[in-house]
């Protein structure tokens, strides 16, 4: 079958198209029947919920990976290493879909997330599993930002009326163009539907024969089903043919993109090891800020000044700092991920220690969050281009985060299973209704060849933070859970290290081995710590209000909108 190939204007080209709504093709357009469309849509979507779903299951596998390790300085990695990886590639890889075969990059993630899955699945020892993590978390965020390019491409023919057959047909069946905004962000709620099910999939591979090494293994079976698809099917696209291979390497900003790798792998590693590993006045702890410090500087002056670059090449669209719009959305974006990821690896963990729960009857727990949440991207998806008033989504879920965020920083060990339900159906239908709408919105308002740094800046703030919400939960959690359980169990003098496993599930049948009052005591200590981690959920719930009144309130026009995942 021969590849649909569609040749980019010019920069001042590329506006009379535009406003002309014509798109150059360089060769006959070729028979796309609408079988295979449908097959690249179902291939795309569920790669972006495998996606999804390694970004989170590593929350359920943490306690059976101990116990087969016996590591656990490193344990907070297996989850961490993922989405760091993820959000430290996520410009560099942004960048290479603007000028490389978005087909091919889009494979070749694949098969690097597939290693790492494999990697993880065979580990022979914490740094092996480790390794894997982040070479899958690498992979995983190509696939994502493949996914969402292809997406926007079709959709970017659509809107301008232009037909591949009946390729297009599909799209046509869903009605105007606005009805591509919901269709679109079924990207997102695939990832989002993997990422609250990792929990689930994890802890049912944890506690089964098949043991939590098909955790990982998973992924192997599900992207060979559907490889043929990815190979031979999914349609061919070169956002730059008139350029080498040589020409489009020269287009990265490679030194940014060193700096902003850097960045973020050295700031998650000083939040992840500040008072767990080294103490917060050690000199290890102090060093690992001031360089962290100084390479997010060092990348910031980098970028500002095009060292080593131009502006045109530069990694970060520093242009979009002038927009209050984008920083707004970029911000509400970060704060909705932030509720996601905190409450979708705490709740579980609340449950293993309050209820006993094995880690799949604690991820069971969150089935009320997952259809909430389901439900609610859909609303939204399928509302915003109807209404147009992005911010009052934006009000409206800040309110319902710091509503369900400040009940949930109420509970303690006793507090009743419909209750805890409730809090965090709120936290799930104001996460959902604001979770995908940045990127509808910011490829609203900005000009075309802007939109694919407008999905890498918004993906920025939901991947992204996403890694570094769970390093500062993490932080959080085991500094202040090992001090609460220390006030609690002064009587039994345990060892540090205890309270650590303890507090990671890996180590709890100590607590519950205390005499029964001993017990209670150290329960209700880690229900009262898990609480209080939800601390960074009423300040992103707050933060989100304020971003809402600080947006524009207007009303934006989403035909042909992208949207994201």
């Amino acid at each position: 079958m021969s590849d649909i190939v569609v040749e980019p204007s010019r920069s001042t080209d590329l506006e009379n198209a535009n406003e002309k709504n014509e798109v150059k093709i360089e060769r006959e357009q070729p028979h796309y029947p609408v079988w295979q469309w449908v097959l690249t849509v179902v291939g795309l979507y569920l790669g972006a919920l495998l996606y999804g779903l390694d970004t989170t299951i590593a929350a359920d596998v943490q306690v059976a990976v101990y116990e087969r390790f016996d590591n656990i300085e490193d344990l907070a990695w297996v989850g961490l290493g993922f989405p760091m990886a993820s959000v430290a590639f996520i410009l560099l890889i942004g960048r290479l879909y603007s000028v490389f075969n978005i087909k091919w990059l889009l494979n070749t993630s694949i098969l690097i997330f597939e290693v790492g899955s494999a990697l993880c699945g065979a580990a022979p020892n914490m740094n092996a599993l480790i390794v894997g993590r982040v070479i899958a978390g690498i992979g995983g965020s190509g696939m994502y930002i493949g996914y969402v390019h292809l997406f926007d491409w079709t959709r970017s023919l659509q809107v301008q009326r232009l037909t591949l057959s009946s390729a297009l047909s599909f799209f046509s069946a869903l009605g105007s163009p606005k009805k591509l905004v919901l269709y679109n962000a079924l990207i997102g709620v695939s990832w989002g539907t993997g990422a609250i099910l990792g929990p689930v999939v994890g802890g049912a591979f944890s506690v089964s024969h098949a043991t939590w090494r098909w955790a990982f293994y998973i992924n192997l079976p599900l992207a060979a089903l559907f490889s043929p698809v990815y190979l031979f099917v999914t349609p061919s696209y070169d956002p730059r043919p008139d350029l080498s291979v040589r020409q489009k390497l020269g287009t990265v900003d490679w030194v940014g993109a060193s700096l902003v790798t850097a960045m973020w792998v050295l700031f998650i590693t000083t939040i992840a090891f500040s008072g767990s590993t080294f103490a917060w006045d050690s000199a290890s702890s102090i060093a690992l800020w001031v360089v962290s410090g100084a390479t997010l500087l060092a990348f910031a002056a980098q970028q500002y000044f095009a060292i080593f670059t131009t502006p045109a090449k530069r990694l970060f669209p520093v242009h979009f700092l002038k927009s209050r719009s984008l920083i707004m959305l970029y911000i509400a974006t970060a704060c909705s991920s932030t509720a996601n990821a905190v409450t979708v690896y705490y709740i579980p963990l609340l449950f293993v220690f309050t209820r006993r729960d094995d880690p799949l009857g604690a991820a069971v727990r969150l089935l009320p969050f997952i259809v909430v949440f389901i439900t609610f991207v859909m609303v939204a998806g399928a509302t915003l281009p109807l209404v147009g008033r992005y911010s009052l989504y934006y009000l409206v879920g800040g309110a319902l985060i710091l509503t369900g965020s400040a009940l949930m920083f109420t509970v303690r060990g006793d507090t009743s299973n419909a209750k805890i339900y409730g809090y965090e159906i709120l936290m799930a239908a104001g996460s959902g209704i604001t979770f995908q709408n940045g990127y509808a919105v910011a490829a609203a308002k900005v000009k075309q060849e802007d939109k694919s740094n407008a999905i890498g800046f918004i993906n920025t703030g939901q991947i992204g933070t996403t890694a570094l919400a769970l390093a500062i939960a993490s932080c959080l959690y085991q500094n202040l859970g090992v001090q609460a359980l220390q006030d609690a169990l002064s009587s039994y003098d345990l060892p540090k290290a205890v309270l650590q496993a303890a507090l990671g599930g890996a180590g709890s049948h100590v607590l519950t081995a205390l005499p029964p009052d001993g017990t209670a005591t150290a329960i209700n200590a880690v229900a009262g710590t898990i609480a209080r981690v939800f601390g960074m959920t009423i300040a992103g719930g707050a933060l989100l209000l304020v971003a809402s009144l600080a947006m524009r309130h207007e009303k934006i026009n989403l035909d042909g909108a992208a949207a994201g995942g």
